[in-house]
């Protein structure tokens, strides 16, 4: 792994080969297609509900963003599904979605060098778990040869690659929150140098027990911070950027983008969705334990992405934020966000889609860029579920509970932010679709993906 300074001096092109996006594929407690889940959280609608896939009767928080009723056959049909676990699948079900929308076929697959970056902060943590717990308990002997293969980290895009035939390049980014936004910049990277022409970018992470009752112990999921035994818990409010917030709740999903070189993409009569307009990542050296080290990376990252872009604050339309109800994190983010915005942070229209999806960690990223391509295209941006009020201290102005109307601008410019856990930090910048590919904006809040 790079030094975190040697990170922030490696030249991120956003000029040589343009970067665009042409399919989009989600699979989230708000529904698997692009335009499904917009509609969805411009609506307010929350995917934040009890949890059934686990047992959940010694956590005091039994709520999560948990994809429902899954069932990866429905989607990828009858072939051999049980090398893959959870996270394999729900990852081989949004590269599908996303191949299918991008319009890739198996046939003009089989022609193509695709390659895939996933971003991912556990990977296959229930398998693991499990192995490992078999073997202890049980012995060695008892321990299954198909959850080995998905033990290390790399695994599901590994099996993803595997089932739908993706023999490029092949990549796993374990960043956290940040980890898909960094598996976008990374693969755009890959395909501005020359060394790919399409790449599928994006995250996947699973909701089990083994992450939820670790994020629980850490005092990250809302309600379960330090309390007295004989004081009554706070009421769960994973509401970003509000006063009242105190934690996030977990969740889960998978996402990706077909990311082409943009004259291959023409050629081939691909839809341009949106442009990558640059992205920058920088490094938090206080591992997330100042404040101030924190906010300040996060306004470098948005600063040298802007500068890579040769555009200003000034420019931005509309901002999809990381910030998931955790009241030390979003407060970083805001300040970060203010800082970098100057003048712009009262007049930019800022999201945040963890107050309705809950915190799907490697997935959360790419979530929000998808979420932003639409609002760019549409002119509309979901609000923050469950929003009233902020602190003095966040200083943004652009934070609502409605959804907003988005200033026209030709191309409309996006900033997506993310923060890992311990340090990682990413923005992406991106341009939404000309008047020339998607027509005017009706400001419905309606997709243009379909």
């Amino acid at each position: 792994m790079s030094h975190p300074e040697q990170t922030e001096r490696s030249p991120h092109s956003a000029v040589k080969r343009p970067v665009v996006v042409t399919g989009i594929g989600v699979i989230t407690p708000l529904g698997d297609d692009p335009a499904q889940l917009f509609a969805a959280l411009c609506a307010g609608k929350s995917g934040i509900d009890t949890i059934e896939t686990f047992d959940t009767g010694e956590l005091p928080y039994r709520k999560a963003g948990e994809v429902r009723d899954f069932n990866p056959a429905d989607y990828l049909g009858k072939g051999n599904l049980r090398p893959l676990d959870r996270t394999g699948r729900l990852a081989a079900v949004a590269a599908h979605s996303a191949l299918h929308h991008a319009g890739w076929s198996e046939e003009a697959r089989s022609e193509k060098a695709i390659g895939l970056v996933l971003g991912t902060l556990f990977g296959s943590v229930h398998t693991i778990s499990q192995f490992d717990c078999r073997a202890l308990t049980a012995g060695p002997i008892y321990a299954k040869p198909l959850d080995f293969a998905n033990s290390v980290i790399n695994a599901a895009a590994g099996q993803t690659a595997i089932w739908h035939h993706l023999p490029g390049v092949n990549s796993t980014i374990a960043g956290g929150p940040a980890a898909s936004l960094q598996a976008i910049g990374y693969a755009a990277d890959l395909i501005s140098s020359g060394r790919a022409e399409v790449v599928l970018a994006g995250g996947a992470d699973e909701l089990c027990y083994e992450s939820y009752l670790g994020y629980h112990r850490a005092g990250m999921v809302c309600g379960s911070g330090q309390a007295e035994e004989s004081s009554p818990r706070p009421q769960p409010r994973p509401i970003p950027f509000d006063r009242r917030r105190n934690g996030f709740a977990p969740g889960e999903g998978a996402a990706f983008l077909v990311l082409e070189q943009e004259e291959a993409a023409l050629r081939r009569g691909g839809r341009i969705l949106a442009t990558v307009r640059s992205h920058a990542t920088t490094f938090d050296t206080s591992l997330g334990n100042d404040d101030a080290t924190a906010s300040a990376a996060l306004e470098r990252a948005v600063g040298q992405a802007l500068q890579r872009a040769g555009c200003t604050a000034g420019e931005i339309t509309a901002v999809s934020a990381s910030a998931n109800g955790t009241a030390r994190s979003d407060a970083v983010e805001a300040r970060g966000l203010a800082a970098a915005l100057a003048d712009r942070a009262d007049a930019v229209a800022i999201t945040a889609v963890k107050s309705m999806l809950g915190e799907p960690m490697g997935a959360g990223g790419v979530l929000q860029v998808a979420t932003l391509i639409a609002a760019l295209t549409s002119g509309t941006l979901p609000g923050i579920a469950g929003f009233s009020h902020t602190e003095k201290a966040i200083t943004l102005g652009g934070l609502s509970a409605e959804t907003q109307i988005l200033p026209e601008s030709r191309p409309p410019i996006g900033l997506t932010t993310a923060l890992g856990l311990d340090g990682p930090i990413a923005a992406l910048l991106i341009d939404g679709p000309s008047p020339a590919i998607m027509g005017q904006s009706n400001n419905t809040g309606k997709s243009h993906y379909d």
